[in-house]
Order: structure tokens, then C-alpha cells, then sequence
């Protein structure tokens, strides 16, 4: 048997009633304030080159150009996600090449962190109509989606507290240059070197974060008509 539910409509309630909207409840976030100390920054041919001929090297800016942000539950913990973010911060430096001289480089520097959040139990699978298609028509797999959660990062651009230049390896760096995407690579004047040799540039950063976890849901609000 058919059943219809919250269909008072805005004329009810002398123009006050519930209705139902679809959206995006949020299950769990935390702020975070990280400190990512001494992140290797692949620099381009011409950086790598400069450093190793400058005298004196500081960071100008810092600008956060893209993020990956992946979901996975955690394995007896029914709810619970772990959400790994990978931050590609773009820096631009200068450098002094000779008195009274200076030249610009630019690179990229990889941060990653993880986090723990709860998102929520049960999963259902919801099918949309298609204007398009007719009774008859097979049609694809466009309609077909499910409410599983979506993780989603907020940040401000990354403060620089410090940098170091050394030939010695300070710590293990969480990727290679060869995996850092195209897309973030685009943003660069140059080809990131591959070069291990030499001089290399080490960065403190500092970044304000809000992750938080949301999920498909349907929830009942007041409202006083229809716009």
C-alpha cells in the first residue's frame, strides 16, 4: 500500500509548514592547525640550477594548488573513515645570484595527513528518472547512485615558517617527482628536475584546515511558502 508522507503544503498553517528538502547533512569534522616541518620542494631545472650557485635563498610565497582527498572505512570499525589528504602547495622563491642581483624560481612541495572521522552506517542504492528515455529504452547507468559518504577539505593557503638548503636528506618525502600529477605540474614555468644531486630546498609549513564528512539526507525544515 502506498504511502504519502509531509505533503502539507505552503497554503497550510496560514502559509507555515514542513517540508522536506534533499541535501547534505554533515556526520563529523574537525579543525586542524598543522605544522608540516622541513617538506622537500622539487624544484624546476632552472631552481635546482640556482640554488646551487646562490648565496642566500628565501620563500615568497605559498599557494595551495590542488588537494587529493581519499576515503576508506576502517575495518572493524563499522562507521568510521580514514580520510588522507594530500596537500600540493606551490612555492615561489628568490634567490641571490650576485651582488645586487636576484632570480625567481618556483617548485612543489607534497604534504599529506590523515585523519579519523565517523560517517555514518547503511548504504542504499536511488535511481532517477530520465526525461529522455522512454518506457522501452535500455538506456545507461547515469541514473544509478548511492549515499556513501564524501569527504570534503577546507584550507587556507599555507603560511611559511621556515627553509633549509642542503645536499643531505633531512627525511623521507611521502611521494616522488615522477608522481606528482600533470595538472599541478601545468602550474609551473619549467620541468620539475629529476635531478637528486646537488642542493636541495627543505620548507616548514604551517596550514588551518577544516575536513568534515557528509552524507545524502532528507530533513524537514519550517519554511513559510515556496519562492
Amino acid at each position: 500500500m502506498q504511502e504519502n508522507r509531509n505533503t502539507s503544503c505552503g497554503s497550510s498553517f496560514e502559509n507555515r509548514g514542513t517540508v522536506c528538502i534533499d541535501t547534505k547533512r554533515v556526520l563529523d569534522c574537525c579543525r586542524d592547525r598543522d605544522c608540516f616541518e622541513d617538506a622537500r620542494v622539487y624544484l624546476t631545472d632552472a631552481g635546482t640550477e640556482l640554488i646551487n650557485n646562490a648565496t642566500n635563498v628565501r620563500i615568497r610565497k605559498a599557494k595551495l594548488v590542488w588537494a587529493y582527498v581519499g576515503l576508506d572505512n576502517i575495518p572493524f570499525n563499522c562507521g568510521f573513515y580514514r580520510v588522507t589528504v594530500k596537500y600540493y602547495v606551490k612555492i615561489e622563491g628568490e634567490g641571490c645570484v650576485g651582488i645586487g642581483k636576484s632570480q625567481c624560481f618556483d617548485g612543489i612541495a607534497v604534504l599529506e595527513k590523515e585523519v579519523i572521522l565517523y560517517g555514518g552506517e547503511g548504504e542504499i542504492v536511488s535511481f532517477s528518472s530520465n526525461p529522455g528515455a522512454s518506457y522501452c529504452d535500455v538506456g545507461n547507468l547515469d541514473n544509478v547512485s548511492d549515499n556513501s559518504p564524501i569527504a570534503i577539505v577546507e584550507a587556507v593557503e599555507p603560511i611559511v615558517l621556515g627553509q633549509k638548503v642542503t645536499d643531505c636528506p633531512i627525511n623521507k618525502c611521502c611521494c616522488d617527482c615522477s608522481e606528482i600529477p600533470s595538472c599541478v605540474c601545468g602550474c609551473l614555468d619549467g620541468n620539475l628536475s629529476n635531478c637528486n644531486n646537488g642542493n636541495k630546498l627543505y620548507v616548514s609549513f604551517g596550514i588551518f584546515s577544516v575536513i568534515r564528512i557528509v552524507r545524502p539526507a532528507q530533513l524537514l525544515v519550517q519554511a513559510t511558502d515556496y519562492s
